[in-house]
């Protein structure tokens, strides 16, 4: 006998007992996506490796330690997408789909990162990436949070909490480098090998530290960026606070929120849920004005967010929300006759719009046990007394009732 060849490590299958959930989840997003005006975007699973390394930064996790990268038959360096902003970003660049103005767009897909595979984020993992294109105020980042805040309320999510800050422009941040810089320096003893490491890099990740503890105090006690912003990111984010307030949203504001990524400027937020542990950001995201000139582009103001799937799903059973597949009917038959006619009279049901499963054969008790664990509503029964009287019988599954034998006709109302 062969081997067995399993998935690979981080890479896991959603087996067909938990694709409702995604289902509904997925149903749900698009449903609030469009009501905002998000028009559905795909771009590719594979980029050039340039385009994380310009886009994301050198100095991040994700490019340093994550990314899978490979060289191709032609001898070009490609990675796996790690996340989906540049690829949108990339395709806006090279189709110019922003000539006629800003844009909005969502995508969905599969991100890679070679990580340890943890609870709610495996080394392939599933989000939606949502962005607007060409907005310059506050307003388009007061609605991506409005917007999240919709979804959660019609899923029925419990315990998320909204973090917003702003890391200000270029020049703040420039000035704000320094001052983090001269204050690790005196703390320098403190530092673990991986804020060491970021110290004339990226000192603004330390301030992202969550892994140790001894840490932790030394780091609230960093110079803050909200205390040195310039005039235009403090107006934006007085603006945006402002708007969320007139919304009715809840926000916390959380000076030490920097999100993992190079690109983005001003406002940064993520929605935290509270019933998942440690990893429990479930959406963020903020504004990047300046990734479009980073490869190559015109100067464009954007803002958006990633989501991640099986994250938001861990909310969502923790909140008790669930889904099941429910076709409306699932069709059991005895006798040689009622086989034919159950495969003319499931094509029938079927043109009506109704979802049915065709039962399989054996004996009519295991087609019953067969119906009642498939999740249908209705048990449709054809036996030759059905046949010869063109009728079927309709039996209820999941609520009480008797059954009744009816015309096709009939029986298409009540599945209805």
């Amino acid at each position: 006998m062969s081997q067995k060849i399993q998935s690979i490590r981080g890479m896991e299958d959603v087996l067909p007992e938990a694709s409702p959930l995604w289902e509904k989840f997925e149903d749900a997003c698009r449903a609030v996506f469009e009501q905002y005006g998000y028009r559905n975007i795909r771009t590719p699973i594979v980029e050039m490796t340039a385009l994380f390394v310009r886009g994301i930064g050198e100095v991040t996790d994700i490019v340093e330690k994550e990314m899978y990268v490979f060289e191709d038959r032609g001898g070009d360096s490609i990675a796996l997408r790690p996340e989906a902003t540049a690829g949108i970003v990339r395709s806006a660049i090279e189709h110019n789909f922003l000539y006629n103005g800003p844009m909005r767009v969502w995508t969905q897909g599969a991100m890679f990162r070679y990580e340890r595979p943890q609870k709610g984020r495996q080394r392939e993992f599933h989000q939606f990436d949502v962005e607007a294109l060409g907005f310059e105020g506050p307003d388009v980042d007061a609605e991506q949070m409005v917007m999240l805040a919709r979804l959660w309320k019609n899923l029925g999510l419990q315990g998320v909490e909204l973090h917003v800050n702003s890391i200000g422009d270029a020049a703040d941040r420039k000035a704000h480098r320094a001052r983090l810089i001269e204050y690790f320096e005196k703390h320098a003893a403190l530092l673990d090998e991986d804020a060491k490491r970021r110290l004339y890099t990226n000192p603004l990740r330390i301030l992202d530290n969550t892994k140790t503890p001894a840490m932790q105090e030394m780091i609230e006690g960093a110079p803050r960026i909200l205390d040195h912003l310039g005039e235009g990111a403090a107006r934006h984010f007085e603006q945006l606070q402002s708007l969320l307030a007139d919304a009715g949203i809840a926000f916390k504001v959380n000076p030490r929120l920097v999100r993992g990524l190079d690109y983005y400027n001003r406002t940064v937020f993520e929605f935290v849920a509270s019933n998942i542990g440690a990893q429990s950001t479930i959406a963020g995201g903020g504004r990047y004005d300046g990734l479009f000139e980073q490869l190559g582009g015109k100067p464009t103001p954007a803002c958006g967010f990633g989501m991640g799937i099986e994250r938001v799903l861990l909310v969502l059973q923790a909140s008790n929300v669930a889904a099941a597949y429910s076709p409306h009917a699932f069709v059991a038959h005895s006798g040689e006759g009622a086989a034919r006619a159950a495969w003319r009279i499931s094509e029938s049901l079927r043109d009506a719009g109704l979802d049915v499963i065709l039962g399989a054969g054996g004996s009519f008790k295991s087609q019953m046990k067969k119906a009642d664990a498939s999740g249908a509503r209705y048990a449709v029964i054809l036996g030759d007394a059905e046949v010869q009287q063109k009728k079927v019988t309709l039996k209820p599954l999941r609520e009480s009732g008797e059954q009744r034998t009816l015309a096709i006709e009939e029986a298409i109302a009540q599945l209805r």
